[in-house]
């Protein structure tokens, strides 16, 4: 979907890449090609393979006075397919774009706009403020599709960050949504930072109109098609010989006849490297998530504890290992991994056991969202090459 935002990127790197040609520029072209085969032991028809191409231009100009220029254009195009015993290949594939944005900054501030990655918080594997990302801790590659939106943030002399961003032309579920934004309404938020002794405590606000006839929990019986949404978070993280955070949020939807239009969700979280051989680096957070009625009333959820260990064996390889249980269903989710790292190749070889069905999302609520790659027992097997070319 073309967005004003998007060619609004375009003119605004345009006109600041070709002014003051005295200034610096370097130029990059860098790619990760990735392949991968997901095995699966429950049923060997629900085996795939893939195939991912991430090609990715850079291009920074340096003003005097501090100031700089830069932009991303980026891509992903993927092709995938079942591993079974048809004779005939049943392939499919996609190209869109990733990232296009375009920066102008300083040593106080910078503006951003374009397609872009939107994510912050203290959290690392069950995130209440996963609003416009939907990265998954077990994927090695970090994928996540961006936003369209404009974001401005300027950084104060005694550390602290003040944020403000606005989107636009973003239909889809994004982060944890149950259902998307309605269309051609503006979203907008912020968030503030502010540093404490060692460590910090963040303030974060965001607010959209609800699209309630589409999205997961989606209906054409409401009354209300539409809903305003107002989100709230409050975040910390602090160095204490461990690592300590928190992340909570609180979300409203104002229609009369949503059934429950309050959620709550709260993360708490730690970890720490222990000296034993190269070492041992373990984290752990626990989190809850209810939907309500009223802040404070009563409400259905889960009750999740998650763990992450990672142990580096010698200069190439690394051993690391994330697991969930839901106190609710008393289900567990295993997830192992063996990675080895060249200059530009990485291998991986991962095994997952898992329910069939998942309802749970690493960043927090509870969907019934079917059958995901990782659900029951099985093997993923990746490979990633990575190449860069830059010129100054």
């Amino acid at each position: 979907m073309l967005t004003p935002l998007k060619p609004l990127a375009f003119a605004t790197l345009s006109a600041l890449f070709a002014a003051a040609p005295a200034a610096s520029q370097s130029l990059e072209l860098q790619g990760q090609l990735s392949g991968w085969t997901i095995l699966s032991a429950e049923d060997a028809t629900t085996s795939v393979f893939g195939l991912r191409y991430l090609p990715t231009f850079t291009a920074e100009k340096d003003f005097s006075g501090e100031r700089t220029a830069d932009t991303e254009i980026s891509a992903n195009a993927y092709a995938s397919g079942p591993i079974g015993s048809s004779s005939e290949l049943e392939v499919t594939g996609r190209v869109k774009p990733y990232r296009v944005w375009g920066r102008y900054k300083t040593s106080r501030y910078e503006a951003r706009v374009g397609l872009q990655k939107l994510n912050f918080g203290s959290a690392t594997l069950l995130r209440p403020l996963m609003w416009f990302d939907s990265v998954d801790p077990r994927d090695p590659l970090q994928i996540t599709d961006g936003v369209y939106a404009g974001l401005f943030r300027y950084y104060f002399p005694n550390k602290a960050t003040i944020w403000g961003w606005g989107l636009y032309g973003n239909t889809s579920l994004k982060g944890s949504e149950t259902n998307p934004t309605k269309e051609h309404t503006p979203e907008f938020g912020g968030r503030f930072e502010l540093p404490v002794p060692r460590g910090q405590v963040s303030f974060t606000t965001h607010h959209r109109e609800a699209d309630l006839r589409r999205g997961l929990l989606g209906s054409l019986d409401r009354q209300s098609a539409f809903t305003p949404e107002h989100r709230y978070g409050l975040d910390g993280k602090w160095d204490l010989g461990i690592g300590f955070w928190f992340e909570g949020t609180l979300s409203h939807q104002t229609a009369p006849d949503v059934d429950r239009p309050d959620q709550r969700a709260l993360d708490i979280g730690a970890d720490y490297t222990f000296g034993l051989g190269n070492g041992l680096y373990v984290l752990g957070e626990y989190f809850l998530f209810d939907n309500s009625r009223g802040v404070l009333g009563p409400g259905e959820g889960v009750r999740l504890v998650a763990t992450t260990l990672r142990y580096p064996i010698g200069l190439l390889d690394a051993v690391s290992g994330i697991f969930y249980f839901d106190w609710n269903r008393r289900d567990s989710y295993r997830f192992v991994s063996w990675q080895r790292t060249y200059d530009r190749w990485q291998f991986y070889v991962m095994g997952f056991w898992n329910p069939q069905q998942a309802v749970i999302r690493p960043g927090g609520g509870e969907q019934t969202v079917g059958r995901s790659p990782l659900s029951g027992r099985g093997a993923q097997l990746l490979a990633v090459f990575n190449h860069r070319w830059t010129r100054h």
